[in-house]
């Protein structure tokens, strides 16, 4: 394949990840940033999630800067078993608009849609039966299942909730937590903000704090840990949202926890977390961006913070 048959089209992509020059375009994106090594790269053909947009019966991804859907059934991002599907996805009955996230679990694809729209009609219930996935969910409410989706991180499997935050690849999550399990050394205390399904939190023994998933169901954004609960850990993982980890970091600046391990999906966010910690007398050791997002602007940030 000498270039993706819809670049320039939809706007998941602004870089040609097939292009010579790829790796140079999409380094720019992170000029500037403090980076202690080599950045990671991940191939295309593996994203096990794709999210794509439906509207008065179209289905696919959008143009960029635009409400125009472009129809898509297949991408040469995602994996084999979402390719194997799309095709008879993309042929449901929409109605209405909204988003379908697509998901290769352990088990078979899992498919929730997420629509302005309550309600889904009793030809998209029947459609929705004859596809070769193991659930369909609207809004979280199951429309057809064979199977509870399942995923695993390492060698612990959980069961995968509609719509849940994963890493957008298996080797991408694989290589983050071999990365967060060599960088918590011998931590005796670590706990895993923002845990989601525990991608961190088993292989680290880790205490896991989040408003969904693994661990304890707390909103770190409105309801940060403390500083005195923080006083028992002497490592911290963090992987947030996009929005960053800003009331969380200015209590982390204000404890004495000795390592911080941050992973970001967004260096504007990352920066101005980053001089919250600094200013609190951390150190930032290690910088190493991962391109998990073929194609895209976005990249992984993994850092690590030492006071």
């Amino acid at each position: 394949m000498k270039t993706c048959p819809f670049f320039g089209l939809c706007g998941g992509c602004q870089y040609d990840f097939t292009a010579a020059d790829y790796r140079a375009k999409k380094l720019a994106g992170v000029v500037g940033l403090p980076i202690t090594g080599d950045a990671i790269w991940c191939a295309p053909g593996a994203r096990r999630r794709a999210e794509f947009a439906f509207a008065d019966g179209a289905f696919g991804f959008y143009q960029h800067r635009s409400r125009t859907i472009v129809p898509v059934r297949g991408c040469p991002l995602c994996c084999d078993a979402i390719n194997g599907v799309l095709g008879q996805i993309a042929a449901m009955p929409w109605n209405g608009a909204g988003a379908v996230l697509v998901t290769a679990c352990d088990n078979g694809i899992d498919v929730g849609v997420t629509s302005a729209v309550p309600y889904f009609s009793s030809d998209f219930k029947r459609a929705a039966n004859t596809l070769p996935v193991i659930r369909v969910t609207w809004n979280a409410q199951v429309v057809a299942q064979t199977a509870i989706p399942r995923v695993s991180f390492g060698n612990h499997t959980v069961e995968y909730p509609p719509n849940a935050f994963l890493q957008p690849t298996v080797v991408g999550a694989d290589i983050l937590r071999d990365m967060v399990v060599q960088a918590v050394g011998k931590s005796q205390h670590v706990a895993d903000l923002f845990c989601g399904l525990g991608n961190f939190t088993f292989a680290t023994g880790a205490d896991g704090f989040d408003i969904s998933g693994t661990g304890v169901r707390r909103d770190l954004f409105r309801n940060p840990l403390t500083v005195g609960m923080l006083g028992q850990y002497d490592c911290v993982i963090m992987d947030p949202p996009r929005a960053g980890a800003d009331a969380q970091c200015r209590n982390l600046a204000a404890s004495g926890v000795a390592r911080v391990i941050y992973i970001s999906c967004n260096p504007s966010t990352w920066r101005r977390d980053s001089n919250i910690l600094a200013r609190g007398g951390y150190r930032l050791t290690q910088l190493i961006p991962v391109d998990q997002f073929v194609g895209s602007v976005h990249w992984e940030l993994f850092s690590v913070f030492e006071k």
